[in-house]
């Protein structure tokens, strides 16, 4: 007695073995068919199949056809409940398709139409006739057969383009920029991805080469650099992207002529390099000027790119363009603006007895200067004058409010020998009508050496988070005494002032809120986080201090950070 077999993909027949009779029925179809049982697995398959597919018989034998075979036009697996070949499979009716995509043994896809029908076998059971072809004629079996190009639908193609504008105009940052477009084009259109700029000095660089194995990103440096310069007659595609002038396809053949100019040199070695197959080159063009040109490639990717694909790559280019002449025009306006804060920002005096230091972090997203700072200076009557504020605003007319105010209070400060509350009072008396300044606020402070050798504080504080005093032992508090107003609310009110003595080695901290707020915490969480770190850190040397204050309280960098820490001399050296 023969044992029943439990594993079978069809009447009386093992998996991964096809039945001839079967197959040679298939063979008389003049399209690639193949035979599924009623759980959808493969039972027979004809050898054009064999030949679209790029998988032989036996790979396909026993397989469930939906799992191994059907894709989405980018190569996706599909949900059961997406594919409509396996609802019409379920369905047990014939249907049909114009257009739907099958993954080869390669990895590549195939894009096919199809139709199938149920069919009766012998034995239990039931099963379904598939029967597919290629719609276009690039899609030969023949010795010359392409490989199957993905295409992007209508709503694909507008949802990268919305994409690319969301995420390039998001970004002041040139390198960032980069990024980011490598991400929108890599693997969707290309394996490589090929960027080069025109630099202030029109000279070409390469920036970008980047190749996406897997889902890796790959950078090859050793292709990137600068580049000769840009040939004027020059007919070779990189060479006319670089002049603005059109978006054109080129691929190794392109380049193995006699070259024309050092350019066409390093795109022989680009593409000898690469291996990549086809190329799209497009300019990367603002309303002002060409800034370089974009090159997406094919190397492992299947297809070639055509003259269909261009307005989609000239779309993404553009809009490139006009993100990169921003974040350029955005860098400029940095440049000159850390210069003049720079020059603002004071350099601080030497006070026998007394340690000083700063520290200014501009907010990495903002327009890198604004309104904080910072003074110290000596006094007419001998006294250190110490002031912290902040202009509201961050840009380049609140750096130069700053500049105002902190040249006002000087003045007043020299001129006028007054407690340092009636100091602000004529300050903010002037800052509405002399300055641009709209409101700011600021703590201004003497220190003075007392005729015993201790060191004295007395400060008045319009607005601004108290300064922190710790002792040489750790013990911290904030000097909450002095507060009063803002500057520039047109409110005249008198403010008063506080004194305190700085006890032997305690350090004096003035900061900006910067340093203390964060989104999601509340203004205590964030003074108490400062305390705590402030007294952890209060027996280092006064740069280890303020170095690691800032790196253990890791300001957000939403807003600007200005720091200045004040360290009396240790007890053995007073009196």
């Amino acid at each position: 007695m023969t044992e029943p077999k439990t594993d079978e993909t069809g009447p009386g027949r093992s998996p991964g073995v096809p039945d001839a009779g079967l197959t040679g029925a298939l063979d008389a179809i003049g399209a690639g068919a193949y035979l599924a049982d009623e759980q959808g697995r493969i039972v027979a398959v004809n050898s054009l199949a064999e030949q679209l597919l790029k998988r032989p018989a036996e790979d396909l034998i026993g397989q469930d056809a939906h799992e191994l075979l059907h894709r989405g036009p980018q190569g996706q697996p599909l949900p059961t409940t997406r594919c409509s070949m396996r609802q019409a499979f379920h369905a047990r009716h014939p249907a049909q398709a114009e257009e739907d995509y099958f993954a080869r043994a390669d990895g590549s896809l195939l894009r096919i139409s199809w139709l199938i029908a149920p069919y009766a076998v012998d034995g239990p059971g039931a099963g379904t006739l598939v029967v597919f072809h290629t719609p276009e004629a690039a899609h030969s079996t023949g010795p010359h057969q392409e490989q199957a190009t993905e295409r992007m639908s209508d709503l694909e193609r507008l949802a990268l383009l919305a994409e690319t504008t969301t995420q390039l105009t998001s970004t002041f940052d040139v390198d960032e920029a980069q990024r980011r477009l490598v991400g929108l084009v890599v693997p969707r259109l290309a394996d490589w991805v090929v960027i080069d700029l025109i630099t202030e000095r029109d000279e070409v660089w390469r920036t970008t080469v980047v190749q996406a194995d897997g889902d890796t990103l790959v950078r090859h440096e050793d292709l990137q650099g600068p580049m000769p310069p840009v040939p004027q007659e020059s007919p070779m595609p990189l060479s006319r992207a670089l002049r603005g002038v059109a978006s054109t396809l080129a691929g190794p053949e392109t380049y193995q002529g006699a070259p024309d100019s050092g350019i066409a040199v390093e795109q022989r070695r680009l593409f000898d390099a690469t291996g990549i197959h086809s190329a799209a080159i497009a300019p990367l063009r603002s309303t002002r000027e060409v800034l370089g040109a974009l090159t997406l490639g094919r190397a492992a990717k299947p297809g070639n790119f055509t003259t269909a694909d261009l307005p989609l790559i000239e779309d993404i280019a553009r809009r490139a363009g006009v993100a990169l002449d921003n974040a350029r025009l955005y860098q400029r306006q940095r440049a000159v603006a850390e210069t003049m804060q720079n020059h603002l920002l004071p350099q601080m005096p030497s006070v026998p007895g007394l340690q000083m230091t700063v520290r200014y972090l501009p907010a990495p997203d903002a327009s890198q200067v604004g309104g904080d700072w910072y003074d110290a200076f000596t006094l007419s009557d001998g006294a250190t004058a110490l002031a912290i504020g902040d202009v509201v605003g961050h840009d380049l007319e609140a750096a130069a409010g700053m500049a105002q105010l902190r040249n006002m209070l000087r003045a007043y400060a020299w001129s006028q020998r007054e407690p340092a509350s009636r100091i602000v009072e004529r300050l903010d008396e002037a800052v509405m009508p002399i300055t641009d300044v709209t409101m700011a606020t600021l703590i201004f402070a003497r220190v003075t050496e007392t005729d015993d050798g201790h060191w004295q504080l007395s400060w008045t504080n319009a607005g601004h988070p108290p300064p922190l005093l710790i002792d040489q032992n750790g013990l911290a508090h904030y000097l909450t005494d002095g507060h009063g107003l803002l500057l520039g609310t047109g409110v005249s009110a008198p403010r008063s002032d506080a004194t305190t003595l700085l006890p032997p080695g305690s350090t004096l901290l003035l900061y900006t809120d910067g340093l203390i707020e964060a989104p999601g915490q509340t203004l205590d969480e964030g003074l108490h986080r400062l305390r705590q770190h402030a007294a952890a850190l209060a027996h280092r040397p006064l740069p280890s201090f303020t170095d690691q204050l800032l790196r253990r309280v890791q300001p957000p960098g939403i807003d600007d950070v200005a720091l200045l820490a004040v360290r009396t001399p240790p007890r053995e050296h007073t009196g």
